[in-house]
C-alpha cells in the first residue's frame, strides 16, 4: 500500500506544473506565488524574466494559532511591500493548493491591500 501523504503530494506538484506552464510573470505583471505548509503560508512576488524574487512575506514570525489571521495579514504585508516597489498588477500563481481557505484569505487580503489579479 502507497503512503497517502506522497500521493497527494505528487498530485500537487503536478497541479503546480501545469499551472507554471501557462503563468509567466514579467516586470510589468510579475507573479505572486504562494505556497502553505500545515503551520505556515509564505507569499513572493517573482519576476520570472530575471528570476528574482522582487517581495517576500511569511506567517513565520506571527506565530501559527490563527491560520487564517495569519494569511490575511501576510496577504496585507506583501501588498504594502509590492506597492512600495511600485507594483500594481501580479498573476497569482495558487501553488497546486485548492482556492479555498488560507490561499483564499490571502488573495482577498492582497486585493484590499491594492494588488490587482
Amino acid at each position: 500500500m502507497k503512503d497517502k501523504n506522497k500521493i497527494k503530494t505528487a498530485q500537487r506538484e503536478r497541479r503546480r506544473n501545469r499551472i507554471r506552464a501557462k503563468i509567466i510573470g514579467v516586470a510589468d505583471r510579475p507573479r505572486l506565488a504562494v505556497f502553505k505548509s500545515n503551520k505556515y503560508i509564505y507569499a513572493q512576488i517573482i519576476d520570472d524574466e530575471k528570476r528574482q524574487t522582487v517581495v517576500a512575506a511569511s506567517s513565520l514570525k506571527l506565530g501559527a494559532n490563527k491560520l487564517i489571521q495569519n494569511a490575511e495579514k501576510v496577504g496585507a504585508e506583501v501588498a504594502k511591500k509590492a506597492q512600495a516597489k511600485k507594483i500594481k498588477q501580479v498573476v497569482f500563481d495558487k501553488g497546486g493548493f485548492m482556492f479555498t481557505g488560507r490561499i483564499k484569505a490571502l488573495a482577498d487580503s492582497a486585493r484590499k491591500g491594492g494588488l490587482k489579479f
